[in-house]
């Protein structure tokens, strides 16, 4: 009697452990960190120019005529233009700045400087360089020269609530942020094996991002993204198993439900 007992009481408490609900700890970022404590930023790198990127340059000076010949604006036509009264006959005019776009050596053609090569140059160092060129040339006194990227994103797929390409809009952008502007992980994402693929040197690289580990993220060498990273988080198991007719059968409460029920009835009936 009391053997019989003991497993009925067993099976109704595996019942109610299994359909219990926890808060898994790989669902977590950054564990390990304390409040207050402070971690070195190791391996920090700004955007570097590459072939194909594509980038403004503005260069200000104190002759207007010689700003304009250094900035090479597009200019763009559109005929007519809608009124409350109707649609009017007239030209209007809109200006931007052109786009320089880096060959595959690395190369720029800038005006009444030549061709500059910029390739591994942060845009910082791009600024410099061509305020020094047009000090060293004499073509301009104290220039300001401002440099941005055009085209700098990354890709970002699998399992984030927003999938699809981002532009960066900071030098130093981390891993974190990107999938931040993705709409962070779905609840279904793998946080402890991030893939970055990157491409260097000619080749493409392959990284594993942890991102439950703080110190394991930060020291990663693509805790700072850089253009064209492409960054998949893959499904955990539940989502793998969704691909599959009733993958998940053995995980919903009501499987196990049935196996207590079923277990404790054979119990009763054993030990009847």
């Amino acid at each position: 009697m009391k053997l019989r007992e003991t497993l009925i009481t067993a099976f109704a408490a595996l019942a109610i452990v299994m359909t219990g609900c926890r808060a898994p700890k790989e669902i977590t970022y950054m564990q390990g960190w304390q409040d207050g404590e402070t971690h070195a930023l190791i391996n920090m790198n700004s955007i570097k120019a590459k072939p194909d990127d594509k980038l403004t340059i503005v260069v200000n000076t104190d002759n207007p005529e010689l700003s304009e010949s250094l900035n090479l604006a597009t200019h763009s036509y559109r005929l007519g233009q809608q009124t409350y009264s109707g649609y009017a006959p007239t030209t209007s005019q809109s200006q931007s700045m052109s786009l320089y776009t880096v060959d595959p050596n690395g190369n720029i053609k800038f005006p009444l400087i030549g061709e500059i090569h910029i390739e591994g140059m942060t845009r910082s160092e791009i600024a410099d360089y061509i305020t020094r060129e047009l000090e060293i040339k004499d073509i301009a006194k104290q220039p300001v020269v401002i440099v941005e990227w055009a085209n700098v994103a990354v890709t970002v797929a699998g399992e984030v609530n927003a999938p699809g390409r981002y532009g960066l809009s900071r030098d130093a952008t981390t891993l974190p942020d990107v999938l931040g502007m993705a709409g962070d992980l779905t609840i279904h994402g793998l946080r402890d094996n991030i893939l970055v693929v990157r491409t260097e040197n000619g080749k493409t690289v392959s990284y594993r991002v942890d991102l439950t580990d703080g110190d394991k993220l930060q020291n990663s060498p693509v805790y700072y993204v850089r253009q064209n990273d492409y960054i998949y988080v893959e499904p955990n198991n539940m989502k793998k198993r969704m691909a599959t007719v009733n993958g998940n059968n053995v995980l919903q409460a009501s499987f196990w439900v049935s196996i207590a029920s079923l277990l404790t009835s054979i119990a009763v009936l054993v030990f009847k």
